[in-house]
Parts: structure tokens; sequence; C-alpha cells
């Protein structure tokens, strides 16, 4: 199944309550929160005040994303503000393990995030540990960036090396999401798009927009899978 998760990084932070419902009542599956400190990343985003106060407007499961140095502080004030998965990066963690062994002490969902120039075989002792990996597709930090299209083999060879060691683990694709990449991505082995620029900016079109995506994406599964099928017959 594929998963839509509206980045709230593009959303109206003047409405940020309300954009959270109006995206939750559209039919998104997760909230995707990018939380920024301005040392691992070039920008300043949320902390934990903020994500409690808008845990009220969804029941939505909230994926937070941690692109700060030592997120290990950070970890428990972030899950008593109501998050549910908590996604850290692999170059900011000197002893990934133990993070995420931290975050799944608190019973909630872990993750990795994975820069783009940073190789996959930075996650081979960590895959079984994890729900999902965020592969990043644009060079974290601002929304609305171009795509970096070098990234769809990388997803391409993460699905392999899942599948190979027979783990459940989602695929996030993070950046430049939009009608014409997700479907790319899907196709790549991708399940969890993170969309912002894409999908915020009109609220009376964020429906129309969310499901247009989770369409074309559908769209391609089910074409990969015809195409599977079709030379599964042929052997």
């Amino acid at each position: 199944m594929i998963k839509i998760a509206p980045s709230i990084l593009a959303s109206d932070f003047a409405r940020l309550g309300e954009q959270v419902q109006l995206v939750t009542s559209a039919g998104a599956d997760y909230i995707h929160i990018d939380v920024m400190d301005g040392h691992f990343v070039p920008n300043l985003t949320m902390g934990p005040a903020l994500v409690k106060k808008i845990r009220p407007y969804s029941s939505l499961p909230f994926d937070v994303h941690l692109m700060i140095e030592k997120p290990e502080n950070f970890i428990s004030h972030f899950v008593e503000a109501g998050a549910n998965i908590i996604t850290v990066h692999v170059e900011a963690c000197k002893h990934l393990h133990r993070v995420i062994d931290q975050i799944r002490g608190h019973k909630i969902g872990a993750g990795v995030a994975l820069n783009p120039a940073t190789p996959l075989v930075m996650l081979e002792e960590i895959l079984p540990f994890v729900q999902e990996v965020n592969v990043m597709t644009v060079n974290p930090g601002f929304g609305g960036q171009a795509f970096v299209i070098e990234m769809l083999e990388k997803i391409t060879r993460l699905r392999a090396m899942i599948e190979a060691r027979g783990l459940n683990v989602d695929i996030e694709v993070d950046g430049g999401v939009d009608l014409n990449t997700a479907p790319r991505c899907v196709q790549a082995g991708a399940n969890v798009l993170i969309a912002g620029t894409s999908l915020f900016g009109d609220n009376a079109k964020i429906k129309e927009k969310i499901d247009a995506l989770r369409q074309a994406a559908e769209k391609t599964k089910r074409a990969k899978v015809s195409r599977v099928g079709k030379k599964t017959k042929t052997a």
C-alpha cells in the first residue's frame, strides 16, 4: 500500500493546526514533521513544544524527522510531544544502534535517513532494527528543491537489500515528490511518499492533490505487479 505523508514544512505556519487538520481530513496517512536545528542543516524549524500544540489536530501518526545534531538528547521530548515514529540521520549519530534502541525503547517506530551522498552500505547493520528508511532525494534543509534523479537507482538497490533479507521495512522518499516523480519513486521500490510544496498552497485543492498523487503512485504499482506476473507466467 502506498502511503502519503504531507510535510508540514511547506504549510502555512500561521494556521498550522488548521493545516494539519486539513490534510488529515483530505486522506493523508502520516503527518511528516521536519525538525531542523541550524547546525546539521542550514535552517531552523520547530521543536517539541510546537509538535505538542498540533498533536490534538490529528489522529494520524506523527512521523518526526530529526535533522539535528545529537538527536539522542531530544528523543524523549518528541515522544512526550506525541511522535509515533522518529527518524534520525545516519550522518548525525556516532552510535546509531544505541539511538535506534533508545527510540524503540519508547515503544514507537524508529527510522533512519540518508542524505543523497551517503552510501547504502551505512545501513547494512541497522536495517533489521528499523521500521523505515528515509531516502533523501534532495539535500536536507529546505523545501521546494529539485528532485535528485540519481536517487532512483539508490531506492532500487535499497528495496533489493530489504527483500533479500526478508525484512518488512518501508522506504520513504523525501524531497521534490510530485506527480512526475512519485510514480518513478514507486517503480523504484518506495512505498511512502513525503510531499510538501506539491501539496500545500491552495487549501481548496489539497484533497484533490493528495488523491491525484496516490492515484498516480498506485497506477504505477499496479503496472509493476502486472509486469512481474507476466514474467512469472512466461517462465
